[in-house]
């Protein structure tokens, strides 16, 4: 599956003063990950926000977000957001920001 490159381009450009963050190809799509732990992402052309399980319901109520359910059963903490939820670069950084904030209070890998 081919992901949105001008969307993985944004989030580099969001991640470019951070050090430890690294990109992986997963869940056909490219992966952020912080301190060695999955962040966010780009599946297709949706943004794949990790905004762990205390965020995860009040994420669902955000526009244009839905489960992610890659497997089939889905993935708690972890959310798709619609491009049109992330046309603005306001609205994408927000959406950055909450996973890094989730991310940031896991320990390093």
């Amino acid at each position: 599956m081919a992901f949105d490159e001008g969307l993985a381009q944004r989030l580099r450009e969001i991640f470019e003063e951070r050090e430890d963050v690294i990109e992986k190809k997963m869940f056909g799509g490219l992966v952020c990950m912080l301190s060695g732990n999955m962040c966010c992402g780009v599946v297709g052309e949706d943004l794949m926000a990790r905004v762990g399980p205390d965020q995860y319901e009040s994420a669902l109520k955000q526009p244009y977000a839905r489960k992610m359910d890659f497997t089939g059963k889905p993935l708690k903490g972890f959310v798709y957001v619609g491009y049109q939820g992330i046309m603005s670069d306001n609205d994408l950084e927000s959406w950055v920001r909450r996973c890094e904030k989730f991310v940031c209070s896991l320990p390093a890998k």
